[in-house]
């Protein structure tokens, strides 16, 4: 992707090094709220795991890598190309739009939705309108997921501004509330296509990078790549040596390849109704 020397997003918040001021028991609706909104999903007893009992408040300065450098400028002008493309889609649209904060941590971090560690993965929160990076996740996507490349990366970016999209169409105020109405199952099945829209409209915000002539050869692979990485499918696979179809909360990866490439394609709001759609 072209990105050196271009302009950064004003909307990132650096928290590296502070760590997570904790509430352990701090309310189980957070917690959920957190894992429905975490870019891999996780199961409850990962989260816990990652919550600190100390007050990180005395921590030294960070001290970041040249490498953590590169990345911290790579994701602030990747912001900044979804913010351009949003306002621009929002005001054909006559709306107006909202531009997120994009929080930088290290270890864990507290938001409007609970505490995380970095285990859990990029994941946006709609309580403060945030999207939470631990840059560690970079390696984590390279290492464990066989997806390297600077637009896998910008790939999670676009997926979790996409949530804001989400929540700014008023599509996240619907969705979630159905968790207090039905079982787990049937709910899962509503945030396979929660998530599988986010992944719509990072293609959408792809076809316009495109067109801003921000991509180059192979950049697209890279975020198909990426999107078949994190299915539910090959990650439970990968864990367990099993799948199970009725816990999936994000899609399979060939589902979450082909709505993102749908988006790519289409390059606007059009057809990315996932919840109508009867073929996912």
């Amino acid at each position: 992707m072209q990105w050196k020397g271009r302009r950064g997003s004003s909307n990132v918040e650096d928290r590296r090094g502070m760590g997570g001021k904790t509430i352990i028991g701090g309310g189980l609706g957070g917690l959920v709220l957190l894992l429905i909104f975490t870019f891999l999903g996780g199961d409850p007893g990962e989260l816990l795991n990652n919550l600190q009992t100390t007050d990180s408040d005395n921590s030294v300065p960070y001290e970041e890598t040249e490498q953590e450098r590169e990345l911290s400028q790579f994701v602030s002008v990747v912001l900044a190309d979804t913010e351009e493309v949003w306002t621009e889609i929002f005001r054909k649209e006559g709306l107006v739009y909202e531009e997120p904060t994009l929080v930088l941590y290290t270890g864990s971090v507290q938001s409007a939705c609970g505490v995380s560690g970095s285990s859990a993965g990029p994941f946006y929160c709609p309580g403060d309108q945030k999207l939470y990076i631990d840059l560690s996740f970079y390696d984590e996507l390279q290492r464990n997921f066989q997806a390297p490349g600077d637009f896998a990366m910008a790939y999670v970016i676009a997926h979790e501004v996409g949530h804001h999209v989400q929540t700014l169409l008023g599509t996240s105020e619907k969705i979630m509330p159905l968790r207090q109405r039905l079982s787990e199952e049937e709910f899962n099945k509503y945030l396979v296509r929660f998530e599988l829209q986010a992944d719509y409209l990072a293609g959408v915000w792809a076809h316009h990078a495109q067109g801003m002539n921000l991509l180059e050869e192979g950049d697209l692979e890279e975020a198909l790549n990426a999107a078949s990485a994190v299915g539910d499918d090959t990650i439970q696979k990968k864990a367990r040596g099993y799948v199970v179809p009725e816990s999936f909360t994000h899609g399979t990866s060939e589902q979450r390849k082909r709505w993102f490439y749908k988006g790519f394609r289409s390059g606007n709001l059009d057809g990315g109704d996932t919840f109508n759609a009867r073929d996912l």
